[in-house]
């Protein structure tokens, strides 16, 4: 049987993937739903780049009544792209988080989908628009369509997560969202090197009270963005009240995502973090970011 880092007691997960997908994942979900059930968490977020995992989500509830399982919808061009009426749709179904576009950015496919990488393959090309999805036009005006997405999500009081934007596109998508009464903003994995963000903007964004997604995925091997001992300085400079640990984990060729996050654990602790802090990071801060 698994060990897993008792401080994951009553943790809840805010970005791991499984099946189904089209890309190849560890787990489905209901061995995900295991593990979270074996390690005394109390919830995880569904992410799926292609797909809606809402509707996943409430089935899981249904069975699992007393686990917190949630979904949303990435604003991909395989979900609808930058479309109102999707988002709409979705949180009707009940999402919880919307996140602006990953694998159809035009950050992500300018630069990570050029890389020879194991993530996201698939048997043959996505058929996607060579340009990628933006938030703004060519004068760096904020398209209608982004302004209407961001009211749905303020109306709400869901999550905004910043999906694989551009650096530029992240500071002015969390001025726009706070203009329009978005109040919980998650930047994601700000140091993963799809569209890594200085340490120095984090702090800034963080004090406009966004949270920054402290990502285990950019410390390992697939990517080797930073250090443990970084990552944790950056923690210390940012403050842990801002940042949330998540994973990214899922893939197939890597350990689970509930063994990601312990593993996460041991090295912030080992890396002088508190347990204190850990436990903001992974309880506190995931609940206040869903309403729980």
């Amino acid at each position: 049987m698994t060990k897993y880092n008792p401080l994951l007691l009553g943790a809840i997960e805010l970005h791991c993937h499984s099946d189904p997908s089209i890309f190849p994942r560890l787990q489905t979900d209901w061995e995900l739903i295991d593990d979270i059930k074996a390690a005394g968490m109390a919830g995880v977020v569904l992410k799926s780049h292609e797909s809606l995992t809402s509707d996943r989500a409430t089935l899981i509830r249904a069975k699992e009544p007393g686990l917190h399982v949630y979904g949303g919808l990435v604003c991909n061009y395989f979900t609808g792209g930058l479309s109102p009426s999707s988002v709409d749709v979705a949180i009707r179904l009940g999402a919880k988080i919307i996140w602006m576009p990953t694998l159809s950015s035009h950050q992500h496919m300018g630069d990570f989908a050029k890389k020879k990488t194991r993530f996201f393959a698939s048997e043959r090309p996505l058929i996607q628009p060579e340009q990628g999805l933006t938030i703004w036009d060519d004068q760096q005006n904020i398209l209608p369509e982004v302004h209407q997405i961001l009211q749905l999500i303020g109306e709400a009081d869901i999550i905004l997560a910043t999906g694989h934007l551009s650096v530029a596109e992240v500071v002015a998508l969390v001025d726009a969202a706070q203009d329009h009464g978005v109040t919980k903003i998650l930047v994601q994995h700000a140091d993963l090197g799809i569209a890594a963000i200085p340490l120095d903007i984090q702090i800034q964004l963080a004090q406009k009270g966004v949270m920054i997604e402290k990502c285990y995925l950019a410390t390992g091997a697939d990517f080797n963005d930073l250090s443990a001992a970084q990552m944790a300085d950056s923690i210390n400079q940012i403050g842990a009240e801002s940042c949330v640990m998540v994973t990214d984990y899922g893939q197939e060729h890597n350990i689970s995502p509930v063994q990601a996050l312990s593993k996460f654990v041991d090295e912030m602790l080992a890396n002088g973090i508190s347990e204190t802090a850990i436990t903001q990071m992974i309880v506190a801060n995931p609940r206040k970011l869903l309403n729980l």
